[in-house]
């Protein structure tokens, strides 16, 4: 059998502490210790896409695919914290056929074109990087909403409401969430000190350097980005790494004319809204020529940000596509060389 810590890197924050024999015991006996109970309403799907979006369009309904994988502390927290949440279960059970995919598995999946393919394919095929990552489609198996990350269970209603209420009809998602958000913020566009001054010239601002740059795609509004610059970007690490890059913070609304990267010129809101920005904050990531390499989207702690910037400063992202490897890798150096890891911190 592979070992379980070379397809799961979050595995090993769950397992860290425990002995070897003890984990051992758990796979002889055929028990993954990562394993994280699926609620008993996820539909029990024989994984023909086509066939479950119809279903789903026939009871009403419209179909969630969950990519998760064992061990993954963010899976667990979406299981508990949200579908543990009996209003939040009920409002999915209600609208939706939730319909959880091994993002490393081998079962046989039939895609929407009708090809046989794999779990993990499948999965590789849909860009999926990490885990959780929600694909919320409609009746026709088109993704209105994707969500790469956590949310937490507040922004996560909401995203429930857009989808199951055909929202995406009136505008996108970040829309609808600055008009219905019920959970209060600073009401404050956060500054990142040392980031290129405003205007923001991002391709041939004097301060522009040979780094990488990142894009902070935030709103006034939003607890999520109080949360990311009052705790998170306040860490030494996080902070140390950003070093490496040159930054700059963009509010998602504004009017204000932005050269882009590539050398345009367009106000802010609609760079963000060209480039699909639907949660606040967004991280994106551009090389040297303008393009970008990688995003970050949804709830990320230290660990995982702090990883996202090691993927793009490194230059990992050019010879491993896959994030969660390049993740899994990193975690699995730092525990083979007796530092601790903590997913959540």
């Amino acid at each position: 059998m592979k070992p379980l810590l070379m397809i799961c890197c979050c595995l090993l924050s769950l397992g860290l502490h425990a002995a070897p024999a003890s984990e051992a015991s758990l796979l002889e006996a055929g028990v993954n210790p990562g394993y994280e109970e699926k609620p008993a309403w996820f539909k029990e799907s024989f994984l023909d896409m086509r066939e479950d979006v119809a279903e789903a369009a026939e009871d009403g309904k419209r179909v969630i695919l969950y990519f998760y994988q064992d061990g993954c502390p963010y899976c667990a927290k979406l299981l508990k914290d949200n579908f543990g949440n009996r209003a939040i279960a009920e409002k999915t059970q209600r609208h939706f056929d939730v319909i959880a995919i091994n993002m490393w598995g081998d079962r046989e999946v039939t895609d929407f074109a009708g090809r046989s393919t794999t779990e993990k394919q499948f999965a590789s095929t849909l860009r999926v990087q990490y885990t959780p990552t929600l694909l919320m489609l409609d009746e026709q198996g088109r993704v209105v909403l994707r969500i790469n990350g956590y949310f937490e269970p507040h922004k996560f209603d909401v995203a429930l409401d857009y989808v199951a209420g055909h929202h995406e009809k009136e505008g996108d998602f970040r829309s609808y969430y600055a008009q219905v958000s019920p959970v209060p913020a600073s009401g404050q566009l956060h500054e990142l000190p040392g980031s290129l001054p405003h205007p923001l010239r991002l391709k041939d601002a004097p301060e522009r350097t040979w780094r990488p740059l990142v894009v902070f795609f935030e709103q006034r509004v939003c607890r999520e980005c109080d949360e990311l610059h009052q705790d998170i970007l306040e860490r030494r690490a996080v902070a140390t790494a950003l070093t490496n890059l040159d930054t700059a913070v963009v509010d998602i609304w504004s009017k204000e004319i932005v050269q882009t990267p590539d050398g345009r010129e367009l106000p802010a809101r609609d760079w963000a809204r060209e480039l699909g920005i639907q949660f606040a904050p967004s991280l994106v990531f551009f090389g040297a020529d303008g393009k970008e390499v990688f995003r970050t989207e949804a709830y990320l702690r230290t660990y995982h940000l702090h990883g996202a910037i090691d993927y793009v400063v490194s230059g990992a992202w050019r010879h491993q596509p896959n994030f969660q490897r390049f993740l899994q890798h990193r975690t699995d150096l730092l525990h083979a060389r007796g530092f601790e890891v903590d997913l959540m911190e």
